[in-house]
């Protein structure tokens, strides 16, 4: 009988690396957005990237810029405003993607606030309401649960961005697992395939991927750089294993 990666790409697991990433359909985590955060600067460099998005293979973006207390003050707004004028150029340059705007919301005080105060939060997948978040890579917050609950009582799903990257939880990998028992989903960050990040993030999404553990990819796309990693992805080992888990990214 023949696998599920089988039936899905209808070829082996040795069969030549992939070619595209279009059995993702949506990526739902890039900083392509102009002028908001570390990503694209100018909507010549967003119209840039989202070329990069179409070869690909990808037919749907939702863009995800940082919104941190301290650092990225954006606004739904303001976001929303980017996200109109982005169409409208991307359109003039002919580019097919269906695009939509969300947000990576930073777990710090601003966050606990919005929450307190019933603020709208920028979430993705229509009525499942995910909503990406992320925390410091280095010092592990101490309100993670209360926030986690906080979400969804407010009606959120949680969904925490490339957990691979966070130092404070290497060698604690049954800590991975029980944020996601507690019902956070996970979203691993495609070039951590091929350690663009660091050996130990690559070794982390590795184990993530062999567990089961991953809900979501995403490119976590800022510039250039990123894109050319994505193509030194295609040829990963792990990617046709990422592929074959019920990725949520096929239905957004």
């Amino acid at each position: 009988m023949a696998s599920f990666f089988q039936k899905l790409f209808g070829r082996s697991a040795s069969a030549p690396a992939l070619t595209s990433l279009a059995a993702l359909g949506t990526d739902m985590h890039s900083h392509l957005l102009p002028g908001l955060d570390d990503g694209a600067e100018t909507l010549e460099q967003s119209v840039e990237l989202l070329r990069q998005m179409q070869q690909l293979g990808y037919r749907k973006l939702v863009m995800t810029p940082h919104i941190m207390g301290d650092f990225y003050r954006n606004t739904p707004e303001g976001i929303r405003g980017a996200l109109a004028a982005l169409r409208t150029v991307a359109a003039d340059n002919g580019i097919e993607l269906e695009l939509e705007c969300a947000a990576e919301y930073y777990l710090d005080e601003s966050l606990t606030r919005k929450l307190e105060q019933g603020q709208e939060l920028l979430s993705f997948g229509g009525e499942r309401r995910y909503l990406l978040f992320e925390t410091s890579y280095i010092n592990e917050p101490f309100n993670l649960n209360e926030i986690v609950f906080g979400l969804k009582a407010a009606g959120y799903q949680p969904v925490l961005a490339h957990p691979e990257r966070y130092t404070y939880l290497y060698g604690r990998f049954e800590e991975l697992a029980r944020i996601r028992e507690q019902g956070v989903l996970l979203q691993l960050n495609l070039n951590s395939l091929v350690g663009y990040y660091s050996p130990s993030a690559k070794r982390v999404a590795e184990k993530l991927i062999d567990a089961g553990l991953i809900d979501l990819a995403g490119t976590d796309m800022h510039h250039l750089k990123h894109a050319s990693a994505l193509q030194r992805v295609l040829q990963s080992s792990y990617l046709p294993r990422l592929l074959a888990l019920p990725l949520l990214n096929r239905d957004l």
